[in-house]
């Protein structure tokens, strides 16, 4: 191993060019001298390249802002680079390479190896001979199944089993057998306990089967009410087994490992199938820097060790390009694994089943935690003094003049606090059209007080427009004496306009900031124009109210108030209408008449 070490004075494009054309392991380290990065290549040379030349996506560009100093360690050979970097990153806990972390693991349904099993969903799976269910597509159908078993197969559902004189209340309406009681023994109730059994392991053809046969036995026996439960349930799991989707498995051990990536955040599933069950459903979180392809590599070899080794097969999306994680399965774990596609439906609809849980919790984090990286690119692209924590928007909408409101909508954090959001009816303008006035009524209207009384302020005030908008913004803010930061975004071309800015700021079209910005001018947009749409509603429901003999704009808006809805008056009793909006019943039959014309004549709810 040959080792070379460059200074953080030292240019780093020159220094990544200078780089070996070997196998190996670099190291990326920051102002402060701690490894953030660990990295391997086949050829140093190129892979360090890489990371200063061409077009980044933002999750490089952010860890590329971050190095300060480049080093690498020369290998033999590819294998012990991957060996060696497996070894530097649990040593040293790079804030940017894969971390691994334990999410939530995901509800199964048991069937317990207790004397009197129960059924029920859990989330631990234990080694005790109990048998678990799944992966199914989704909650709603675990609740499905465990509705559908409740009601036709009556298991016992209290925690201990404790002898009972007289059964409880689940035996009186059929959903218990009462075994606590006497009323069953134990081979009739282990019968139905694999009647369970056969419907969560999807062998529902030869459930139906031994159903109908019950049926009909008991039918030519006399014995009624027992053929008609048999028929009943038969029934039931046919119409149940058409409305939802079982996926069965062959007994051979495999896992079903899924990954989600967005920026540097990344969430793994694993399903593992062990002896035809499901022996594991797990998530792990992480941060990981790299191509998608190293982060689900780093993940492989991470994942899986001596005390949890590989099944004989993993399926994944993709598993071109992973043959460094087979060499390190074979040679370090002794297990030959074969990395696969999915080649038919059932490993398919696994596989996909394991993508959802990933996506969804990547899109949790999101919304939990809120996009930090994109808020410190924000920060430095429109160089802030602080983090914008808060941002709030504003757009004006209006038709030709009338109708004019401001909407202001929140962000924290990057995600929207929509009980932060606000309306400003824009009165003074009397239909004239000047988008400017309204922004800086709404801005004086919102900030004035909050000023007034200490109250606190965003870090970054966006508008949807271009340097007219952000100008008269400025200047409401300069007379308020208000420091606030603005910026505006216009919708062509994405440009981003300040203050007294003679061009725009253009950012790369994926760039995590200008998502952010686009996010919150979006949302402005969308709950301007829904106010002003529901106001033009509104005030076509009036007319249309006024015009009618004897009602009037006053009492068009009582009747309206009192209503609601234009839909509403016109499916109202004339009686209730006068009663309601307290009008002369003549005056109500007279605007229940209008309301029908008006709903035919413009078709509005």
């Amino acid at each position: 191993m040959d080792q070379s070490i460059a200074p953080a004075s030292q240019d780093l494009r020159r220094i990544a060019r200078s780089a070996p054309e070997s196998p190996g392991v670099y190291l990326m380290r920051d102002s402060a001298g701690l490894i953030i990065y660990v990295g391997k290549a086949k050829i140093l040379k190129n892979r360090l390249s890489s990371y200063f030349t061409g077009r980044k996506d933002p999750k490089t560009r952010l860890l590329v802002s971050r190095i300060a100093s480049l080093e690498w360690i020369l290998t033999e050979t590819e294998y012990e680079a991957l060996l060696l970097e497996n070894e530097l990153i649990k040593r040293n806990a790079p804030k940017y390479n894969i971390n691994l972390k334990d999410g939530k693991s995901y509800p199964v349904i048991r069937i317990t190896a207790e004397e009197w099993p129960r059924v029920f969903r859990t989330r631990r799976i234990m080694d005790d001979g109990s048998l678990y269910f799944g992966p199914f597509p989704s909650a709603e159908i675990i609740d499905a199944y465990l509705d559908l078993i409740r009601r036709l197969f009556p298991l016992r559902r209290c925690r201990r089993m404790r002898k009972r004189d007289s059964p409880c209340m689940y035996y009186h309406i059929g959903r218990c057998s009462a075994p606590c009681a006497g009323r069953i023994g134990r081979e009739d109730y282990l019968a139905i306990v694999e009647k369970v059994r056969k419907l969560l392991a999807g062998e529902t053809d030869e459930l139906l089967a031994s159903l109908k046969t019950q049926m009909e036995e008991a039918a030519a026996s006399l014995r009624f009410e027992e053929a008609a439960r048999a028929r009943d349930t038969l029934q039931a799991i046919e119409a149940f087994r058409g409305e939802s989707r079982v996926v069965d498995f062959d007994p051979e051990s495999r896992d079903y490992v899924a990954a989600a990536l967005d920026g540097s955040l990344s969430t793994f599933t694993v399903f593992a199938m062990r002896g035809g069950r499901l022996a594991g459903r797990d998530l792990f979180r992480a941060r990981a820097f790299g191509t998608p392809e190293e982060a689900v590599l780093d993940f492989l070899t991470t994942y899986y060790t001596p005390e949890r080794p590989p099944p004989p097969r993993v399926y994944l999306r993709d598993p071109r390009g992973l043959d460094l994680a087979r060499e390190y399965f074979l040679r370090e774990l002794g297990a030959e694994t074969e990395l696969a596609a999915p080649e038919d439906r059932r490993h398919e609809a696994a596989l996909a089943m394991a993508e959802h849980n990933a996506r969804e919790d990547l899109a949790k984090r999101r919304r939990e935690t809120g996009d930090v990286e994109a808020l410190e690119e924000l920060r430095r692209a429109l160089d802030l003094e602080a983090l914008p924590a808060r941002i709030e928007g504003f757009d004006i909408a209006h038709l030709a003049g009338k109708y004019t409101v401001a909407s202001l909508v929140s962000f924290s954090n990057g995600v929207p606090d929509k009980k932060n959001y606000r309306h400003f009816r824009i009165r003074s303008l009397e239909g004239k059209v000047d988008d400017f006035a309204a922004l800086r009524e709404a801005v004086g209207r919102r900030y004035t007080g909050r000023l007034n009384e200490g109250e606190e302020l965003p870090d970054l005030i966006l508008v949807d427009g271009g340097i007219g908008q952000v100008n008269a913004v400025q200047e409401i803010l300069d007379a308020l004496e208000a420091d606030i930061p603005v910026a505006g975004l216009a919708k062509e071309n994405e440009e981003i306009w300040l203050p007294g800015a003679e061009g725009p700021l253009v950012l790369p079209k994926d760039s995590p900031a200008l998502r952010v910005l686009a996010a919150v001018r979006d949302e402005t947009h969308r709950f301007a124009t829904g106010l002003n749409q529901r106001l033009r509603g509104k005030s076509l429901s009036l007319s249309g109210l006024e015009a009618a003999e004897g009602v009037g704009p006053v009492r068009a808006a009582r009747i309206l108030t009192a209503l609601c809805s234009l839909r509403a008056v016109a499916e109202a009793e004339p009686e209730y209408i006068a009663e309601k909006a307290r009008v002369p019943i003549k005056t109500a039959e007279a605007a229940r008449d209008a309301a029908r014309s008006e709903i035919a004549t413009r078709r509005i709810d």
